[in-house]
């Protein structure tokens, strides 16, 4: 959040929310380790700021907006218990309190911003523009409704956020990286190495003669915890999605040719055109500068003469309905290739028109996409339903019917899950293919317990997923019996391991005392192989990122060994050269690398700031009304 606050990120959502998953610095955890913050206010405030305070409906709605955006960050749902497994309740809070000193912060210094100053803002953010690079509002209005905001409220949460960047801003200053620290990250970045390396595998420990039965069991007896039963649950599932609900047989024909009919063009490929524009400020200019074209200027003869680069004349490669103003689409979509318009009046100005390249398009018949149709049609109908059989299912359950029991009376299927463990894997260590990937229901599940009343998880798709813990098959040892050729298996392996470790050992005591890589990998049947341009933590050709992070930690002429990818692959390798990489400050990664450790200092610096201003202000937490906005009950 700090890097929010002091520095708007490139996006116009980043500066609306300030930046969340940056939010989730550690910049207010300190006070959690404060004792007396915690007493003196009532349950109606999760915290106080100075005259500031947090009510719970307030943290509430806060919480759920930022575990909904992370949500569809990371393309799933975050479940209230993985929440707080994480500590995003305690994150989100440090947010909210840094956000909330900040602008008291910003009342105790009278500051302000002029609804001028906030119009302009929004009005030069490249986010809202439309295709003649101007402001659009109906793309402001679309941009800012799709993310939950009123146009007040989006406008009250810019002002504030323009007032913390000032204050953020005016403590950090211009932060100056220290030109030590802009080497020394470079170096760890970008240095580079080349070494010689064998690879050692199963057939250079030579045959392991089979364990016999005192020596099975008694490695066996040592390493049972290894062999032990996952834990097992029993699980009915039951979901209320549109696609589960919808009946596309119930759909006509009629329906469904009339909604075709009226979406026709967004079916199949639609034909795309590669625009490019001039706007002019009036029609007389544009007129002038197409009668010049009609006598031989071209296109780039206009453009070069206003003062035009290339690329603000691209719109780029676009179907009609990419292009929001409906009489440049017109237009455009009316000329041939290469041709170029006669002034078009567009919302944002007079504009010429060219189109160099058309991309055809496919249309698709009616008869192509009825069943598609039918099926979109059903979905958005059931979409209606779901709400209703949501209100049935909480009352049912409410009544102590379990969910199996709820499904029946209301007609619907449940999916019963006999036995799954923590990955998702059924007893035959397989994947359990009726569970679905999103939402983690088998994590839920496994925080749960038998009889539970639990909560709906919300599918990505729109509507719910229920499910009851129906039975536990708690975790056991087994018996050799059950698992003597795993036991086999890894007893083999082990052996392997120790014989290639000691093998490589050999080999690295021979280098260290001289002997010739390529003599000591021939007396051991190997043949040198070379990797060059190895960076930290990546693969390099065939060496394995877990391989080449020993080699970083090896000086250059030296030798070392390095399990590979698997306990029965081992690697020696000797460090033949270190190349250390030049910095240049002006260059792309210069910039980058300092840019990087700008923003770390500056996090420093406000995150020391807002904790001062924290204690200066006092603040206070209710740990009780915290749980109970995020729906963990009051607790005393």
């Amino acid at each position: 959040m700090l890097r929010g606050i002091h520095k708007a990120s490139s996006t116009w959502l980043g500066k609306a929310v300030m930046a969340v998953v940056m939010g989730f610095l550690v910049i207010s955890f300190a006070i959690w380790g404060i004792g007396d913050i915690f007493r003196g206010f009532g349950r109606n405030a999760v915290a106080t700021i100075g005259d500031a305070e947090i009510s719970v409906e307030q943290f509430r709605q806060f919480y759920n907006e930022r575990l909904q955006r992370l949500g569809r960050q990371v393309g799933r749902p975050i479940t209230p218990d993985e929440a707080r497994s994480r500590g995003l309740d305690r994150q989100i809070l440090g947010q909210l309190l840094a956000e909330t000193t900040l602008d008291e912060q910003a009342k105790h210094l009278r500051l302000g911003v002029s609804e001028t100053e906030i119009a302009k803002h929004i009005t030069a953010d490249p986010s809202f523009r439309g295709p003649g690079g101007q402001f659009d509002r109906s793309r402001f209005e679309q941009l800012i409704r799709q993310a939950g905001f009123t146009e007040n409220r989006f406008v009250d949460d810019q002002r504030r956020a323009m007032l913390r960047r000032q204050i953020a801003q005016s403590v950090s200053g211009d932060m100056k990286v220290p030109a030590t620290a802009a080497t020394a990250l470079n170096q760890y970045r970008n240095e580079k190495r080349s070494i010689e390396y064998v690879a050692l595998g199963p057939a250079q420990a030579g045959e392991i003669p089979p364990p016999t039965s005192e020596v099975l069991s008694k490695y066996f007896d040592e390493r049972k915890a290894l062999f032990r039963t996952p834990e097992f649950r029993k699980i009915t599932l039951l979901r209320l999605s549109p696609a589960d609900l919808a009946k596309p047989e119930t759909v006509s024909d009629a329906d469904a040719r009339a909604h075709f009919e009226q979406r026709k063009d967004s079916y199949g490929k639609p034909e795309k055109r590669e625009l490019r524009q001039i706007v002019f400020p009036n029609l007389d200019e544009a007129a002038a500068a197409r009668e010049r074209i009609a006598k031989g200027a071209t296109f780039d003869d206009i453009a070069k003469e206003r003062g035009v680069s290339d690329s603000d004349t691209v719109l780029g490669t676009v179907a009609r309905l990419d292009i929001i103003d409906p009489t440049i689409a017109d237009a455009a979509f009316s000329l041939k290739a290469g041709e170029v318009s006669q002034p078009v009046k567009g919302r944002f100005g007079t504009a010429l028109l060219q189109v160099n390249k058309i991309e055809p398009g496919e249309e698709k018949t009616y008869e192509q996409m009825a069943t598609q149709i039918k099926t979109e049609l059903a979905e958005a109908r059931a979409k209606s339903e779901i709400s209703s059989l949501r209100d049935k299912i909480e009352d049912e359950r409410a009544a102590g019917s379990t969910l199996t029991e709820a499904a029946k009376k209301l007609g619907l299927s449940v999916i019963n899950i006999e036995a799954v463990d923590r990955s998702g894997r059924g007893p035959d260590g397989k994947p359990n293919a009726e569970l679905p990937q999103t939402p983690d229901v088998v994590n839920a599940a496994f925080s749960s317990d038998v009889g539970v009343d639990t909560e709906a998880l919300q599918l990505p798709s729109g509507g719910y997923l229920y499910f009851d813990v129906i039975g536990i098959t708690p975790s056991r040892e087994r018996t050799l019996e059950e698992v003597k050729e795993q036991v086999e298996t890894r007893f083999h392996d082990d052996e392997v391991a120790k014989r290639l470790l000691a093998k490589a050992n050999d080999i690295v005591g021979k280098l260290k005392a001289g002997t010739p890589f390529a003599q000591v990998a021939d007396e051991t049947g190997l043949k040198v192989a070379t990797a060059t341009d190895l960076q930290r933590g990546k693969q390099g050709g065939f060496v394995p990122a877990k391989v080449v992070d020993f080699v970083f930690r090896t000086p250059k002429g030296a030798a070392g060994t390095a399990e590979g990818e698997k306990p029965t692959e081992r690697y020696v390798f000797r460090v033949t050269d270190v190349v250390d990489p030049t910095l240049d400050a002006s260059s792309a990664q210069g910039k980058a690398i300092n840019d990087t450790l700008q923003n770390s200092y500056v996090d420093d610096i406000v995150s020391e700031f807002i904790g001062r201003l924290e204690n200066d202000f006092g603040l206070k937490i209710n740990p009780a009304a915290m749980n109970q906005a995020i729906g963990g009950g009051t607790q005393q």
